[in-house]
Parts: C-alpha cells; sequence; structure tokens
C-alpha cells in the first residue's frame, strides 16, 4: 500500500542488536512474541533478530502489497535457504526467477480441482484401511496420539501419489526421517548464531543421516522408473513430472529438479495435511455443536455409503470444517519475503535486505476481519461469506503468485479423510488435556495430541 505520506519509521522492540528480543523470542516462543508485540504496536511492525531485521505483516491490505500489488519487490531469497540447503534444493517452493517460472509452468496441470481428483482413489482407499485399523483401535488400545495417525495415513496417499510405492515400512521410516529434517532446518533458521553443520554434533549427524535415507530412497525410485520404458509409467507424479515438457523450449526437467520437486511434492503434500487433519480432531472435540452438525450432515448424506467425488459435493459443511480448521490452526503460521529494494507500506519505510514475515496465523485472527475471532465456526466460510472478506484475509496457503499449488491436492484430501473418518469414530481428548501451542517453521503442539478413539 504505497502511500503520499511522509515516511515513517516502522514501530517495534528496540533494544542493542536485538538480543533482548532473541532472548525473550527464546523464552515465550514466536506466536506469543509476536502476539504481545501486534497489541503494541499494530498490524505492522519491526523486530530486530541479530544482525536481520524481521518485519512483522499481519494486516490483510500490507499482505496483498506483499504477495500482489507489489509481489516484485518481495522474493524468497536468503530468507528460504535452509530450505534449500537442508530440504528441498531448487523445487518450486523455493526456487525463483525464471526457474520458478518454469517449474511453475510445467506443474501447475498437474494441480487443478479437477486433475487431483485423479488420486481420489488413493485417498479414499488409504483412509478406509485406516478406519479398519481404527475399529480394532478403539476396541482394543482406544487412546493414540493423533499427530502419528494423521502422518501415517497422509504419508501413506502422498508416496503413493508420487511414487506409487505400497510399503508400510517405507513409509514408517521416510516419516520419521522428513521429520528430522525438517526440524533441523527450522532450527538453523531461527539460530543467528548457529554451529557449523560440518562439526560432528549429534544434530548435524542425526540429520545426515535422514537426508542420506531419504535422498537414497527417492533417488532409487527415479532412476529404476528411468530405466523404465515410458509407456510402462504408472500413472502418478513422478510419471508426469519426468515427461512433462516446457510449452516454450520442449525441454524437460533436469535430473537434479526431478529429485527437488520430488522432494517438494513429499514434503509439502505430507506434513501439513497431516497437522491440518491433527487439529481439525482437535477443533471438532472442544466443540461440541460443531461437532454435533457435521455428524449430522454425515449421517444425513452417507447413510452407510462411502463417500465418492460426487457425493462430497454434499458435504459442505465437512469441506467448512477443514476450511476453519485452517483458520485458527494453520499449519504454517508464517512465511517470509525477501525485500529487494527499499519500499513504503502504509507510510511506513521497509529497508532493503529486511525479512518480511507474513503472518497468516495473526491474520486470521484479525478481529476487523473475523468477528469473534477465536471462535471455531465453520459457517464463516459459506459462500456468500467469503465472497464479501478481503480476499488476503485468509491466506493459509500463501497469498499472490506464489500461492501454494497443492492447495486442491490438500483440500480434496482432508476433505475424504474427515468425511470417512468422522463418519464412523468420535475421537475425545483425554481428561485435564491442555494443549502447548508453538509456532514456528510449523504450527505444532508440544505436549503431543492424545486422543481416545470411540466408533459412532
Amino acid at each position: 500500500m504505497l502511500t503520499n505520506a511522509p515516511e515513517r519509521t516502522l514501530p517495534g522492540p528496540r533494544n542493542f542488536f536485538g538480543l533482548k528480543n532473541i532472548r525473550t523470542m527464546t523464552v515465550q516462543g514466536m506466536l506469543e512474541f509476536v502476539s504481545g508485540n501486534w497489541r503494541r504496536y499494530g498490524d505492522i511492525f519491526e523486530v530486530q533478530v541479530g544482525p536481520q531485521k524481521l518485519v512483522i505483516v499481519i494486516h490483510p491490505d500490507h499482505v496483498r502489497h506483499v504477495t500482489l500489488t507489489n509481489a516484485q519487490n518481495y522474493e524468497k531469497l536468503k530468507s528460504y535457504d535452509p530450505v534449500r540447503k537442508y530440504i528441498i534444493g531448487d523445487g518450486l517452493v523455493t526456487s525463483t526467477g525464471e526457474l520458478w517460472k518454469r517449474q511453475r509452468r510445467l506443474m501447475a496441470p498437474f494441480y487443478t480441482p479437477r486433475a487431483v481428483q485423479e488420486f481420489a482413489a488413493i485417498m479414499l482407499r488409504d483412509t478406509l484401511a485406516t478406519a479398519g485399523r481404527w475399529d480394532d483401535l478403539a476396541a482394543n488400545t482406544p487412546q493414540v496420539e493423533m499427530f502419528d495417525e494423521m502422518a501415517l495415513i497422509t504419508a501413506s496417499i502422498v508416496l503413493k501419489a508420487i511414487f506409487s510405492t505400497e510399503s508400510d515400512e517405507d513409509i514408517l521410516q521416510i516419516k520419521e526421517d522428513v521429520e528430522t529434517m525438517i526440524n533441523y532446518a527450522g532450527g538453523q533458521a531461527k539460530n543467528p548464531f548457529r554451529l557449523p553443520d560440518w562439526l560432528p554434533t549429534i544434530d548435524n549427524i542425526t540429520y545426515r543421516q535422514a537426508r542420506d535415507r531419504v535422498h537414497a530412497y527417492i533417488n532409487d525410485i527415479i532412476d529404476y522408473r528411468l530405466e523404465m520404458d515410458e509407456a510402462d509409467y504408472p500413472n502418478d507424479l513422478l510419471s508426469k513430472l519426468i515427461t512433462a515438457e516446457d510449452s516454450e523450449t520442449g525441454e524437460r526437467m533436469s535430473r537434479k529438479l526431478l529429485l527437488d520437486e520430488a522432494l517438494t511434492n513429499f514434503f509439502a503434500g505430507y506434513e501439513t495435511s497431516a497437522r491440518a487433519m491433527s487439529f481439525a480432531w482437535y477443533a471438532l472435540a472442544r466443540n461440541p455443536e460443531v461437532k454435533a452438525r457435521l455428524h449430522d450432515e454425515l449421517d444425513r448424506e452417507l447413510g452407510d455409503e462411502v463417500p465418492t467425488l460426487e457425493t462430497l459435493k454434499r458435504l459442505p459443511y465437512t469441506l467448512r470444517t477443514i476450511k476453519e480448521t485452517l483458520r485458527l490452526f494453520p499449519p504454517a503460521p508464517m512465511y517470509a519475503k525477501d525485500v529487494i529494494d527499499d519500499d513504503v507500506i502504509d507510510s511506513y519505510r521497509v529497508e532493503k535486505g529486511s525479512v518480511m514475515l507474513v503472518m497468516p496465523y495473526f491474520t486470521h485472527r484479525h478481529p476487523d476481519f473475523w468477528p469473534d475471532p477465536l471462535r471455531f465456526d465453520p459457517d464463516r466460510h459459506a459462500p456468500d461469506a467469503e465472497k464479501e472478506r478481503h480476499p488476503q484475509a485468509y491466506h493459509p496457503f500463501a497469498s499472490g503468485q506464489r500461492v501454494c499449488l497443492g492447495n486442491s491436492f490438500s483440500l480434496l484430501e482432508t476433505h475424504i479423510i474427515l468425511a470417512i473418518l468422522a463418519h464412523r469414530f468420535d475421537p475425545a481428548l483425554p481428561p485435564g488435556y491442555e494443549p502447548q501451542w508453538v509456532g514456528e517453521t510449523l504450527l505444532d503442539i508440544t505436549n503431543g495430541l492424545p486422543m481416545i478413539l470411540t466408533k459412532r
């Protein structure tokens, strides 16, 4: 939002080299730190963290400026170096410039709402398999760790969708290694005084072992696929990545980009959906009126049937429940943009080299756009309500050209999972349970999410 008003200095907590800010963030956690400063300084403010200036972006108008109006001035540069280096290389999430445009052009057709329906059968089959396993658990060992349960199902779905893998052993090992890589990259990103990653520390060694296993697993699959006749390729995302040709040049992806995009698709497709579903179970357990309406819709529309793509259309409240979960509990509570040149937002001067930290977690709780913002209300996402809302008041999948390409895949997947499992089960929280929320790279609950499975 460029204005002609006199430029002002961004407000924010001032202290020598940001040392107090670092200490306070460490003690409070990022969400509590930002929440307190939001109340004090308003919708946009600056935080010094060691040598780096962070600009916290909350108001939808400011989000629009950074992601749409002047998006060319805000790019994924050094702030994404830990993700590039330690997780996904130059995949679509982290690539920039002409490489990003080319990769987006190649991959966009795979992720349209119609295209992702190809994977509905996998989603249905794996969710029904989970329902069968939950039948046994509910009868014998009803308390489960919901994060693990949802990670198993989403990892299974995405590995089959990308690689056509069927091994549960593969899924369990890759799931653990992926979590190790994500946690390691997050630690590297938030610590301005971190030790070099070549030192033989326990964390560094554990990370390298996990990375090597993940890379070896995916490289073996890619190599095996490339040795096949293309006529024999299975209909999965890896085959689509290999055979995709740039409409302008006719070129295909390089071998390195195949690995990077395979990693990107897996990381983006598994972890965030698992968290979204886990948070949905938590929200339903805390909101019995919403749960009753959800159950009523599922019972009325499904009866004894398994949902199909057609019957999903008759389950709008189920989808709204997912969307409301993404509002209050976005798996990615923040995303970064590096400032290329000096800019002015709402008369505030934004300096070149700063990092814009766009915060959907707080945008989604802004009282000017969400009445009674902490209330869990799926009807906020009814069609008329969505039309009236500021476009950037809701951005769980980011905003602008860099909006998450897999959002349609994720919404279809979670819609199916919730429809099948909530129709048959009613997970409850143990007595006295209170979550300990944290939000760094991803939104998380440090004390886990134990839930008791009961059949409906």
